[in-house]
């Protein structure tokens, strides 16, 4: 009681020092940089990432993109490349008049090369920067590549995809705030008793969401996922803390005439629940730390940190707005929408045995649908934008007019002897789906020696420790076919060079999908280990967490299942997310109930007694709760053209609902039917399955 005491006799200092925090914050916010790339959160000690930094060390190359010409003469071509060359951070520019005087007519070069820059009215060049893929100066340097070349040039490549990215998330990410805002605040205006109320939470809520987006300046950058998704999920997770607050303090109220006095006993019965009710969710978000991929550790860390900011909020702040405006707060309250759930809560309880034939055929078919939609994912983040966006128009060109879907990097030794580099390259051209190989070697020809060029060609393509070659591929980016492909041209490098690297876009995203299969298996694993050690201090039960945890994962498989029924992919980190999140953050619906239940099975009622007490006074905050995680998101889903937040919104509005059902007609269904267990199994209950079994007087009257 000493800090909710502090807390109420210092609210005014509370209000003034949270108030002058969020200049920081704002500043923090604004100045933390983000993320656009994915493959920046492979881990360091593969290969491909290994294999990048050495080109940057090496070549002095960072990002990589094509450029498509179409309809222009090669002395325009010409003067555009020199113009490109120009741009700050392009490190250098291949195209044929790099290996041929522009004097020699194209049909007269080598039909490999000739290939490898023309396809009918178009003509294509690459560029490396020397600079990262998404590193800010690569992204401006293609905003001004695509200045000075006009609507006749495509480019194409994944700092062009970040850039694209980029500047949608900036134009939608207000967008989704304000959304998430608007509906959260519809929702807590039809469920709560005052019309004011809802605005005094938003206030604090806002508070802390901008001191932790404010905070992540500390964690140097974040991903874009974490930018757009942390406030809206704050917001979602968060929201119910303050009603509880709310409602404890009306409570007191009642037996308080001093409204200071009554605010300190709600912050402390507040805070011992919130407490217990946010370690679940605060598990779910560790659990993605635990993820190799670290963009499960950038979402967790941001997360966690903001519902423990959020609980802090909560019965710091929140306490201080309401006693403030408390007379306007008072004056405006109304009714609440939400009906007398007793009759319901009667029809769960007599019905039960219909609910529980229902869940048991439900489980199947939800996991066989969670299996397979895991199963059918997708890992080319080109997929996320939408069609009309310049990278996607750039990609679709490269593969019309070259045929070519993806492109590798080779790093072979520089000791290697040109006949051997010969040889590798002849059997990498054989490989399915591998257009053509072009390093030296293919541009001279086994005749002509490397001597005859001029320093300024060889340094582009080849250092003291590597040399450098392009692999174009007609496999796209992702997919199984590459992934083969990639195999194999590994399988050929290691034979002839056992220290060469096969890097670039496709073989960093087949390096994904084997990371992220690993860790979807270690976080589920995790993150439900967590919850269930939780539930079992917290409920002092070895049964419950059984009973509990397995109504929310079948919610979870139900959620995830469903896009494999409506014949929907969904991007690969989502699974991953949803899967944890939804555990950690709706688990408290049937913790709230079930803790309910224990109270009144303890303190004499009969199992179906109990059972239906717990059902009708839990279904009123489950319903608030589970709405404002709905509220929160599902405008969201449905606004944002970047598919990756669209569905990661989708299924946390989805599976909000979802879970909200399971615990209102499943869970009691489950209570009712492991009665004796859990008895035998929880603390203090032991000796209550001996008691006779007795139907309610009001279920049968």
């Amino acid at each position: 009681m000493k800090f909710a005491n502090a807390v109420v006799k210092h609210r005014i200092p509370i209000l003034i020092i949270t108030l002058l925090l969020m200049i920081p914050a704002g500043l923090g916010y604004v100045g933390t940089r983000v993320n656009y790339d994915m493959l920046d959160y492979l881990p360091t000690t593969m290969d491909t990432v290994t294999g990048q930094r050495e080109l940057m060390e090496e070549f002095g190359k960072g990002a990589f993109s094509f450029l498509i010409f179409e309809d222009m003469k090669p002395k325009d071509v010409a003067a555009l490349k020199e113009k490109i060359e120009q741009v700050e951070h392009v490190e250098t520019v291949l195209w044929y008049d790099s290996v041929a005087d522009l004097s020699v007519p194209m049909e007269l070069l080598p039909k490999k090369v000739y290939n490898a820059f023309n396809s009918g009215n178009a003509t294509m060049m690459a560029v490396f920067f020397d600079s990262a893929t998404s590193a800010d100066v690569t992204m401006d340097a293609i905003r001004e590549i695509r200045s000075i070349a006009g609507t006749q040039c495509f480019v194409s490549g994944m700092s062009a995809l970040v850039t694209d990215l980029k500047d949608l998330c900036e134009k939608e990410e207000p967008i989704y705030v304000g959304m998430a805002v608007v509906l959260a605040l519809a929702a807590m205006l039809a469920f709560l008793d005052s019309w004011l109320v809802p605005f005094v939470f938003l206030a604090s809520i806002g508070m802390m969401i901008l001191l932790n987006l404010g905070s992540n300046y500390l964690l140097g950058e974040i991903s874009y996922i974490t930018k757009a998704l942390a406030a809206v999920l704050q917001l979602a997770v968060t929201m119910d803390y303050s009603i509880f607050l709310w409602h404890s303090y009306n409570e007191q109220l009642q037996s308080h005439e001093d409204k200071k006095e009554a605010m300190a006993v709600a912050i402390h019965e507040t805070l011992t629940s919130v407490v217990g009710s946010s370690i679940t969710t605060v598990a779910g978000f560790i659990a993605l730390c635990f993820m190799s991929f670290t963009m499960g550790r950038d979402l967790g860390i941001v997360m966690a940190k903001g519902v423990v900011l959020g609980v802090i909020g909560c019965v710091t702040v929140l306490p201080s707005l309401i006693l403030c405006f408390d007379k306007p707060l008072q004056a405006t309250r109304h009714r609440s929408l939400i009906p007398n759930c007793n009759g319901l809560a009667k029809g769960i309880v007599k019905l039960f045995p219909v609910f529980l034939l229902l869940f048991a055929l439900i489980v199947s078919p939800a996991y066989l649908g969670y299996h397979k939609t895991n199963k059918e994912v997708y890992y080319d983040m080109g997929e996320c934008l939408p069609k009309n966006m310049s990278y996607v128009i750039a990609n679709a060109k490269l593969h019309e007019d070259f045929d070519v879907a993806s492109t590798h990097m080779l790093l072979v030794d520089s000791k290697l002897p040109a006949k051997q580099v010969r040889a590798m390259i002849g059997e990498m051209e054989n490989v399915d789906g591998v257009k053509y190989v072009i390093g030296l070697e293919s541009l001279l020809g086994s005749r002509i020696p490397e001597e005859i060029l001029p320093e300024s060609v060889t340094s582009k393509l080849k250092s003291d420790k590597w040399e450098l070659l392009l692999v174009n591929s007609s496999y796209k980016v992702a997919s199984d076919e590459v992934n083969g492909q990639i195999n194999e041209l590994n399988y050929i490098l290691k034979k002839y060079d056992q220290g060469g690297m096969l890097i670039g876009e496709a073989p960093c995203m087949k390096d994904m999908i084997e990371t992220t299969d690993h860790d979807f298996q270690v976080v589920n694993m995790v993150s439900i280990l967590a919850i269930f050690v939780i539930i079992a201090l917290v409920e002092k039960s070895f049964s419950l967490p059984f009973i509990l945890i397995s109504v929310i994962e079948v919610a979870i498989f139900i959620n995830l299942g469903l896009p494999h029924y409506l014949g929907q992919s969904l991007p690969f980190i989502a699974p991953i997310c949803i899967s944890t999140i939804q555990l950690g953050a709706t688990v408290d619906y049937a913790i709230l109930m079930t803790t309910r239940y224990k109270m009144e099975r303890m303190a004499g009622a009969y199992r179906q007694d109990a059972v239906h007490t717990a059902l009708f006074t839990s279904i009123p905050s489950i319903i608030v709760s589970g709405m404002g995680l709905f509220a929160a998101t599902f405008g969201v889903a449905v606004y944002s053209d970047i598919d990756i937040i669209s569905s990661m919104c989708m299924l946390m509005a989805r599976g909000a609902v979802i879970s909200v059902l399971m615990v209102i007609f499943i869970l009691p269904t489950l209570l009712l039917a492991f009665d004796r267990i859990i008895c035998d199994t929880t603390v203090g209950m032991r000796h209550l399955h001996h008691q006779p079994r007795q139907r309610l007087l009001h279920l049968t009257h």
